[in-house]
């Protein structure tokens, strides 16, 4: 009797421990630092916003298994990306994103979530990770000017019109008080987070793939006026995902002090909440007035200075808060500006090489450069992107190739892999 009791317990354990090995793994926070399972996760990622558009057709599909090989074997394993686009047509002047999601305020065309759940599957064969971001600050997906208009807050007329700084900031600092846009903007949410993937049949709260929710593209609040509308609609946003996905780690998507006027105790305020598991920077000379385009080499100095000082300021910010920084965006135009995808990445190599060693050090916990090309190419005389072309890492309100790592910037992957070695 013994004996036999022994062996039950004996199997029940060794059932337990397979059990056990099976459960997926979600990343989790360690301080400042990622863990998966019992193992660090140091991640050197990329941005793929449209990755979950290609899984929509069988060509897209190929190409998307084919880039998704390209990025594993270079090293690159976390893929910052879109979950989808609020409304159509020209915003702000330019062109958005074609294929809405949310196609009118409430109206959601599920089908298109397809992509992201094929994108999704692929990942999980490669052992990838997803950061999904949930709408936008900017007008290239609709986003929060798309709310407001919904609402009624701009006009159909002043949406479709380029706006100058002071208007965009004006509009976009009244989606957050603006209770029925971020209703509106929390049922797009909730459809996505509690999405069961069709290829898988694994909900999106319980598939490992996933590796952060992240609440927008660079949220601000545009206007100082706005700040504590602005807090209160984080806490509100981030833990709603939480009482809904226990599993994953959700973000802002903030672009660090630059967004808040050099406010660094606002940065600190909204990430320090509970339920924001991690810090983000993104950093853009060119935007920021860095550098110039007829003077890059020039500016380059300047450039690797404020962005060390940039880095480091924001990695004092998540040590106070003992909490990882992920550095997710960051980009610099190719040599001379050109858009051109065999013209020289020296420059913007020698940015990349700063951000790497600030990762090597692990001072930052992870970084996702802007943006992944894979084998899409630029139409030749063309700067804009046009429906029919190849999706690039530059949104289509940008120069086509402006930031955009192709799979044939060689001297850009030879440096990423050099980071990778013991």
């Amino acid at each position: 009797m013994k004996k036999a009791k022994a062996l039950f317990f004996l199997a029940m354990f060794i059932t337990g421990c397979l059990s056990a090995q099976r459960q997926p793994a979600f990343v989790r926070c360690k301080g400042q630092q990622f863990v998966l399972g019992d193992k660090p996760y140091h991640y050197i990622g990329t941005n793929y916003w449209y990755g979950g558009l290609l899984g929509l057709t069988k060509e897209g599909t190929q190409r998307l298994k084919k880039e998704l090989d390209f990025l594993k074997a270079n090293g690159v394993t976390n893929l910052r990306v879109m979950a989808g686009v609020e409304g159509s047509g020209n915003i702000n002047g330019v062109q958005r994103v074609n294929q809405a999601f949310q196609t009118r305020q409430g109206v959601f065309n599920e089908d298109l979530l397809t992509g992201l759940d094929v994108l999704l599957a692929e990942m999980k064969k490669r052992d990838m990770k997803a950061v999904i971001f949930l709408s936008n600050n900017w007008e290239w997906t609709g986003g929060f000017l798309q709310y407001l208009n919904w609402n009624g807050l701009i006009a159909d007329s002043v949406l479709r019109r380029k706006l100058n700084w002071d208007e965009l900031r004006d509009y976009t600092s009244k989606f957050y008080t603006c209770d029925s846009c971020m209703l509106a903007y929390a049922r797009q949410v909730n459809l996505v987070v509690n999405r069961i993937n069709t290829i898988t049949g694994v909900p999106y709260t319980k598939d490992p793939a996933i590796m952060s929710w992240e609440l927008a593209n660079e949220p601000r609040p545009m206007r100082p006026a706005a700040n504590e509308a602005y807090k209160k609609w984080i806490k509100s946003a981030a833990e709603n995902i939480k009482k809904q996905d226990v599993n994953h780690l959700v973000t802002i998507g903030h672009e660090g002090d630059q967004a808040t006027d050099g406010d660094m105790s606002l940065y600190e305020a909204i990430h320090a909440n509970t339920a924001v598991d991690y810090l983000t920077v993104h950093i853009w000379p060119k935007n920021w007035g860095w550098l110039k385009p007829e003077t890059m080499s020039a500016d380059l100095p300047v450039v690797l200075a404020n962005t060390a000082d940039y880095v480091k300021r924001h990695e004092a910010a998540a040590a106070r808060l003992n909490k990882p920084l992920v550095v997710e965006e960051f980009g610099l135009p190719r040599n001379d500006h050109s858009f051109s995808p065999s013209a020289p990445v020296d420059l913007r190599n020698s940015f990349y090489k700063l951000i790497l060693d600030a990762w090597k050090t692990k001072g930052v916990a992870g970084l996702n450069f802007w943006a992944f090309g894979g084998t899409g190419r630029p139409v030749p005389g063309q700067v804009f992107w046009k429906e029919g072309d190849d999706y690039l890492g530059d949104p289509p309100m940008e120069e086509q190739g402006l930031n955009t790592v192709f799979d044939s910037d060689k001297a850009t992957w030879l440096l990423i892999r050099s980071y990778l070695k013991p």
